[in-house]
């Protein structure tokens, strides 16, 4: 069998040494630097000829400099001969402008999508994406994964009094509804306007939270606007207490101090992206490397991924 070869770009060392401890598997040495103009300088220090490579490389902050470092490694790997390229990349960046909203837009996921395909990629491994339609811009196979199995498994071990899942606007409601099937409880809709990008407001909630620990689950915190406002109203609502879950914590501009002063108890993110810590006195980070190391496995020996998902079933037949 071809031997695996983890590959890390610059963007968040601390996931893959994670996921390299995890598999027991050490990171092959790579040389990346910038130039005194910017540019990027990639070189492979050993062989990938043959071999199953793992790149793994989020795209986080700055969001275009870790682009173009993926898609220069990309090429040099396939420039080196690796057999397969398989892209961990468990924050896509871009995938908030999936379609034109007003005339004269771009389509911007799907011109990432082209651009790590035709720099070499075979695979994308990725975890919540902003819309499941980006799966179909990429001419290669899509891994997408959901992350609020993760966040029901940590809170069905802190037996919560009353809880309901809160879905903090209506293009959340799959989700909501998905993970309250999990929790077995029910959902609870925060119907909002968003006058502007990056801006939103309350307006209704719809469904019944006093008195019951409230869950608001979203895929990503940009500037922690529109988490920050559900959760405050929920909490003057007379919710018993207020968790924020996300997947992606992006963390922008005015977000740490926002997620500081909101009447959350809690905010649990996954290590999708690098996260400050120490700023969020109410912060948890739920490591993603467990379920990262064992889709890396099934993958090269050809295993089923679909046997990660039990959670799936029950989700189906709610």
């Amino acid at each position: 069998m071809n031997q695996i070869q983890l590959i890390a770009g610059r963007s968040h060392p601390k996931l893959a040494q994670k996921i390299s401890s995890a598999l027991k598997i050490p990171l092959s040495p790579v040389t990346i630097k910038n130039f005194a103009n910017g540019e990027i300088y990639f070189r492979l220090q050993r062989k990938v000829r043959g071999d199953d490579v793992y790149f793994i490389q989020t795209l986080c902050a700055p969001v275009n400099e870790n682009l173009v470092e993926l898609l220069i490694g990309l090429d040099a790997l396939r420039r080196a001969s690796a057999r397969r390229i398989n892209v961990i990349c468990p924050n896509f960046a871009y995938s908030r402008q999936d379609h034109k909203k007003v005339s004269r837009e771009p389509i911007s996921a799907r011109l990432v999508a082209n651009l790590i395909t035709k720099a070499g990629a075979d695979r994308l491994i990725t975890v919540d994406l902003h819309s499941d339609q980006i799966q179909g811009f990429f001419d290669l196979p899509v891994d997408h994964f959901a992350g609020y199995p993760l966040f029901v498994n940590y809170l069905k071990k802190k037996k919560l009094v009353k809880p309901v899942v809160v879905a903090p606007d209506v293009g959340g409601v799959r989700r909501g509804r998905e993970m309250a099937s999990l929790l077995d409880c029910p959902l609870v809709i925060v119907d909002k306007r968003r006058p502007r990008h990056n801006q939103a407001e309350a307006v209704n909630i719809i469904g019944e939270f006093k008195g019951k620990t409230a869950i608001l689950i979203d895929d990503m915190i940009d500037t922690a606007g529109t988490i920050c406002t559900a959760a405050d109203a929920l909490a003057k609502g007379g919710a018993r207490k207020v968790i924020i879950c996300a997947t992606h914590a992006i963390f922008s501009g005015p977000a740490y101090e926002r997620l500081e002063k909101c009447q959350a108890d809690q905010v649990l993110v996954l290590d999708t992206l690098p996260v400050e810590t120490g700023r969020i006195s109410k912060l948890k980070i739920l490591s993603l490397s467990p379920l990262l190391a064992k889709v890396i496995r099934r993958i090269h020996t050809s295993r089923s991924l679909g046997e990660l998902f039990s959670w799936e079933k029950k989700v189906s037949t709610a």
